[in-house]
């Protein structure tokens, strides 16, 4: 089978993205994920045959739901190359509007904890921009914090990594305190289809919402004087976020839209009395 067949049979047997197809050929290679202009140039070489049948696995484990990180390991985020696993989320590239907020908020040589940081997305992305910053990033699962550390050693940059529970057990204080936490409701049919994916890091209460409650609860102890809070959530939630964070007693509290027009994260300051 030569290589130009092989992505056509992935594309019309199987239903697969071009651009997916392509990237699994690529992987099943051992060839780079930039690398797509050589699939071009040599579409009528032939597979060998163990290629061939890895990329016959592999594109139909993409086909049955498995996210496309995980068959590859890697995930670009922010200009960042992440190595991810089904131990962590598969960053999306809708978490890029809460990085490009938290930038324009940091100020010079400050700090900011990120929650439930997963791969480490969040936190390496804010560190690789400002490396005066101080960065530290949390998460419940030692599996999670594992990928998260490893990211971060592979980059070079110095992230310090807490093994907790949103910010119990934190001591210091907080220029900015960001989070990308679950947020879909536990009964949300949706979640069947993401099933590769760890679910603690998905689904969040009745409403989706229960983390966000905790984190807001949490927040006010653990911010310095004028700092923020932001999160991201789902498409419908910034309403009943930026009312959860207004009771709390944040002030000038909005809303910021991702690339699709969504509003994808809310977030407020925190003014003590």
């Amino acid at each position: 089978m030569q290589i130009q067949q092989a992505l056509a049979a992935a594309c019309s047997a199987l239903g697969l993205e071009r651009l997916d197809a392509q990237l699994l050929l690529l992987h099943a290679l051992g060839r780079p994920q930039n690398d797509r202009a050589w699939l071009v140039a040599h579409d009528s070489d032939p597979l060998a045959p163990d290629a061939e049948m890895r990329y016959i696995n592999l594109t139909r484990r993409r086909a049955a739901g498995t996210p496309l990180a995980y068959l590859t390991g890697q995930r670009e985020f922010y200009g960042l190359s992440l190595q991810v696993d089904s131990r962590v989320l598969d960053p999306r590239p809708d978490t890029e509007t809460l990085v490009d907020w938290a930038l324009t908020l940091l100020p010079p040589a400050g700090s900011v904890i990120d929650l439930g940081t997963g791969s480490g997305a969040i936190a390496l992305a804010l560190k690789r921009q400002r490396p005066d910053a101080l960065v530290s990033a949390v998460d419940a699962s030692a599996d999670a914090l594992a990928v998260a550390q490893a990211n971060a050693q592979h980059l070079g940059l110095d992230v310090h990594f807490t093994l907790g529970n949103w910010l119990e057990g934190a001591s210091d204080r907080f220029h900015l305190i960001v989070s990308n936490p679950p947020y879909i409701a536990e009964d949300d049919p949706h979640l069947a289809n993401l099933g590769h994916e760890p679910q603690m890091a998905l689904a969040s209460g009745p409403d989706g919402l229960d983390a966000v409650r905790t984190i807001i609860t949490q927040a006010p102890a653990r911010l310095l004087p004028d700092g923020w809070l932001l999160l991201e959530h789902g498409w419908d939630q910034a309403q009943a976020v930026r009312a959860l964070l207004a009771q709390a007693g944040f002030s000038d509290v909005q809303s910021h839209q991702d690339l699709a027009g969504i509003e994808r994260c809310s977030g407020g300051q925190w003014k003590p009395a």
